[in-house]
């Protein structure tokens, strides 16, 4: 194997490595972590009520493994431990009210926790209960409350692990999973200027091993038939890589429409904090949008949270917000929904409208999201648009359009689908 600060170089240097698609260059990956903590403490709240259910689907849960499974490639596959399976009865959750009312409690002390002994404790506490079915799969979701001290865990994290360390780890196990943790932990303190305090990017690391993305300096030992493997692997990401850099380059563009038309609006845009240094056709988003964020009287945590919503408007030189955008791609609906609602509950005064820029192809899964309870029965309402009507009518709307109601024109609202 080759020397491991060399290895971190290569993992670090491959412009399509998830280090750098997915950990240092992902605006998504830091939109997550908020949706998610909010999506596990809904978790709790619907045990706690009665509200949980008996089975996976159309729960709280399965949000919660929707956002991390959308963070793709290191976390693929992380909802499948937790699907009921009902001729195994497994994972134990869903049917047995004390494994559930044990799991809601496992989370909001986990959420709660404020050092590793905590965490530590309440994982030991877990393990003790023996859940059948309720592994170390849920580290994946523990990584997005602690990333400085719980790595995500699945079969190519654990098999890039037993590759760079020569072990034999397995699935399943919570005491295989913490011994893994300290390897982990140790590894990653040796090498942390080359790497981050966030455990997700030596994890990363791992799964280009695990899946075999990278081949750990052994390249020069694979047969033939190995080599060729390989190489489908290294193609197969490579269309992926440029699958999303596709979809990055929708996504700006939809931005960058609504920032055109709320400037021709007279609005104040702000796009999201993170997306400023984007330009399209040649037009900064910084240079054609304020500096300034309006002071907002919300709690800091929830400012930073609406920061990220794609494009706000607001009425020139004030911070009353007039509309507000979310430009979804293959990211999940549900979290931009999340942000908005986070939106109308802190400034809603009833002149606002909210909207979800879907892909024409995403029609569908729009309409689901819309439709769940706690979105269906919020006093607020949020439309649709899609991405062919944005950009089909852009230049008319900055036309003939006179305040932010014009939007209302192209958008459409849960039971005015398509029927293409």
């Amino acid at each position: 194997m080759l020397h491991f600060q060399t290895l971190i170089r290569q993992y670090k240097t491959d412009p399509e490595s998830v280090y750098n698609t997915w950990f240092v260059n992902n605006e998504d990956r830091l939109k997550a972590f908020r949706s998610i903590r909010r999506g596990v403490m809904q978790v709790v709240s619907d045990i706690k009520g009665g509200r949980f259910g008996n089975d996976f689907k159309g729960s709280s849960l399965e949000f919660v493994l929707g956002c991390i499974t959308e963070q793709k490639q290191v976390f693929e596959g992380a909802a499948h431990p937790f699907y009921w399976k009902p001729k195994l009865r497994i994972p134990d959750i869903y049917e047995n009210e004390a494994n559930k009312q044990a799991f809601g409690q496992f989370l909001e002390n986990c959420l709660n926790a404020k050092h590793e002994k905590h965490l530590l404790d309440e994982i030991l506490r877990l393990d003790n209960l023996k859940i059948k079915g309720l592994g170390p799969a849920v580290a994946s979701i523990l990584y997005f409350l602690h990333p400085t001290l719980i790595p995500p865990f699945n079969t190519a994290i654990v098999n890039g692990f037993n590759t760079l360390f020569k072990d034999k780890k397995k699935l399943g196990s919570w005491q295989e999973y913490l011994k893994l943790r300290e390897v982990l932990l140790d590894t990653n303190l040796k090498y942390r200027a080359d790497l981050s305090t966030d455990l997700g990017a030596l994890a990363g690391l791992l799964f280009e091993v695990g899946s075999q993305k990278m081949a750990a300096g052994m390249d020069e030992y694979l047969s033939e038939a190995e080599r060729d493997k390989f190489e489908k692997v290294i193609e197969k990401r490579r269309r992926e890589v440029l699958n999303e850099r596709a979809e990055e380059s929708l996504h700006t563009e939809m931005q960058y429409h609504l920032v055109k038309i709320g400037n021709a609006l007279g609005y104040d845009v702000f796009p999201a904090s993170n997306d400023r240094s984007k330009s399209f056709a040649g037009q900064s988003f910084s240079f054609l949008c304020p500096c300034a964020f309006p002071d907002l009287p919300i709690e800091r945590e929830t400012l930073n949270t609406v920061k990220l919503i794609d494009i706000l408007w607001f009425e020139k030189g004030t911070s009353n917000v007039v509309a507000a955008f979310e430009v979804e791609k293959s990211t999940s609906i549900y979290s931009g929904i999340l942000r908005l609602t986070d939106l109308s509950y802190s400034i809603a005064d009833g002149d606002e409208t909210f909207y979800i820029v879907i892909p024409d192809s995403r029609e569908k899964d729009v309409l689901l999201q819309l439709s769940r309870p706690a979105i269906k029965n919020n006093s607020v309402e949020i439309r649709y648009i899609l991405f062919s009507d944005l950009r089909t009518h852009c230049d008319a709307l900055c036309k003939f359009g006179d305040s932010h109601h014009i939007m209302q024109k192209i958008a459409r609202k849960a039971g005015q689908a398509s029927i293409n």
